[in-house]
C-alpha cells in the first residue's frame, strides 16, 4: 500500500485546515471569527465538517483513510456515530462508520462533561471500480476529524474542478442533523443533482443572523448562494421581530458588498410543529430523557407573539415582505421552506425528534430545492449552464 500525507488540495470545502499533532483538522469558519467569538456551540459547529471532502483522482481498488474523530456525547442519549462516504464519480458506492477517536460525555441535567481518548479511525474501501476515477471521502458531518493520511494500491493526485460554487449558509438541518451519512445532507444531495461544488455554512445552533458569518459569505468565492434562516432565532428565543427584519436586510447587505450580482436565495424555514405557532425557547423534552430518540419541545406561548416573539409563521410572513421590499436587487429570490417540507410531508415523513427531518425527508428537501434552483429557469440555473458551457 502507498502511504499519502493529506495536504490542503486533498481538501474542498473548508475555509482553514489548522496544523494539529496527527494531521490536518478541517475548520468552516476562519480563525479571526473563532477568536472574536469564542462560542461553545458556534466552535463545536464549525469544527465538523459538514459538506468538506478529500477529492482525488486514482486507479486504486483499495483506499484507506485514517482520521481521528472527536465529539460530543449527552449521557443518556445514544446518538449516532458519524460517517466516512466514498463517492466516486458522483455516486455513493459505500459508508464507513466512525470508530475510536475523543469524546466529551455530557451530563444534560447539569452541563457537565468528561473528556475520553480513544484511538484513531481507519476508514477502509475495497473494491473501487477499476481504471481513472474522481473519488470523493465526505468527512462526518456530526464529528469533527483530524485527517492523517490516505494508503491506496495506486498513486493518488489531488483533483480540481470547474464546477460552480455554491454557498449556503444555514440552521443544523442545513448542518445535516438526523441525516444517515455525511453524503445524505440535504445539501449534499441538491448538490450533487445540481453538478456544483457545495460550500456549507450550515451552522448547527448558529444560524443567528449573526453579522460574523455574513462577512465570512461575502469574502467567501461563490458562483450562487443561499440562505436559510428563521429556526434558530426561533428555537433560541434570541429577538424580537423588530430586531430581526432589519437585522436580515443587515445580513443581505453585507453579502452584496462582496457578492453584488450573484443569485441569492433567501429560505424561509421548513415546518416544524413544535415552533410554527408557539414561540421559544425550545429545549429537551424531559420526557424522552432514555428512550430511543430524545424529543425537543417550545417552552414560549403563542401569546407572546403580539409583544413580537417570533414564530415560524411569523418569520415567514417577514421574510416574504422583506424581499418584495428589495426590489431593486433583481437577483434576491425568496424560497418558502414549506416548499420544500411542508405538513403534509410532517404527517408521512414525521421529524423524528420533533425538529430535524431524518435521512428520506433530507433527501426530499435536496431533491426540491435542486428542482427549484437549477432549472433552466430557477435562480441558479442561467449561471449554471453559463458556467457548465465555458
Amino acid at each position: 500500500m502507498i502511504t499519502t500525507g493529506i495536504t490542503p488540495s486533498f481538501v474542498r470545502g473548508a475555509a482553514e485546515l489548522e496544523t494539529t499533532a496527527r494531521g490536518l483538522r478541517p475548520h468552516r469558519l476562519p480563525t479571526w471569527v473563532r477568536t472574536r467569538f469564542p462560542d461553545p456551540q458556534l466552535l463545536m459547529a464549525e469544527g465538523q465538517p459538514s459538506g468538506v471532502r478529500l477529492v482525488l483522482t486514482t486507479t486504486a481498488e483499495v483506499l484507506e483513510v485514517v482520521v481521528h474523530p472527536s465529539r460530543v456525547v449527552y449521557r443518556g442519549a445514544d446518538r449516532p456515530r458519524g460517517s466516512l462516504d466514498l463517492v466516486v464519480d458522483g455516486e455513493l458506492l459505500q459508508s464507513d462508520e466512525l470508530t475510536g477517536g475523543s469524546y466529551t460525555e455530557v451530563d444534560m441535567s447539569t452541563g457537565a462533561g468528561s473528556l475520553v481518548d480513544g484511538p484513531s479511525h481507519v476508514g477502509v474501501f475495497r473494491g473501487l471500480p477499476a481504471g481513472p476515477k474522481v473519488v470523493e471521502i465526505w468527512l462526518p458531518h456530526n464529528e469533527s476529524v483530524e485527517l492523517v493520511e490516505l494508503r491506496t494500491d495506486a498513486p493518488v493526485l489531488p483533483h480540481r474542478s470547474d464546477k460552480p460554487v455554491w454557498l449556503h449558509h444555514g440552521s443544523s438541518i442545513s448542518h445535516g442533523s438526523n441525516a444517515a451519512t455525511p453524503s445524505q445532507i440535504w445539501p449534499a444531495v441538491a448538490a450533487r443533482a445540481g453538478g456544483v461544488e457545495l460550500h456549507n455554512l450550515g451552522l448547527g445552533g448558529s444560524a443567528l443572523v449573526d453579522p460574523l458569518t455574513a462577512q465570512v459569505m461575502r469574502d467567501s468565492p461563490a458562483d450562487f448562494i443561499s440562505v436559510k434562516l428563521g429556526i434558530n432565532v426561533v428555537n433560541m428565543d434570541s429577538m424580537r421581530l423588530r430586531s430581526f427584519v432589519p437585522a436580515v436586510h443587515g445580513f443581505l447587505d453585507t453579502i452584496r458588498e462582496g457578492h453584488p450580482e450573484t443569485p441569492l436565495v433567501l429560505i424561509s424555514p421548513i415546518f416544524c410543529g413544535i415552533h410554527e405557532d408557539t414561540p421559544g425557547p425550545g429545549a429537551f423534552d424531559p420526557a424522552s430523557f432514555g428512550a430511543d430518540q430524545v424529543k425537543f419541545i417550545a417552552t414560549g406561548s403563542p401569546d407572546g407573539v403580539a409583544a413580537g416573539q417570533l414564530t415560524l409563521r411569523v418569520i415567514r410572513e417577514a421574510l416574504a415582505s422583506l424581499v418584495s421590499r428589495r426590489a431593486e436587487d433583481p437577483n434576491l429570490h425568496y424560497l418558502d421552506g414549506l416548499s420544500l417540507y411542508g405538513a403534509a410531508d410532517a404527517e408521512s415523513h414525521p421529524l423524528p425528534d420533533a425538529l430535524h427531518p431524518d435521512t428520506v425527508s433530507h433527501r426530499l428537501i435536496g431533491e426540491r430545492f435542486a428542482e427549484y434552483a437549477f432549472a433552466d429557469e430557477g435562480p441558479f440555473g442561467q449561471v449554471n449552464a453559463a458556467e457548465t458551457v465555458s
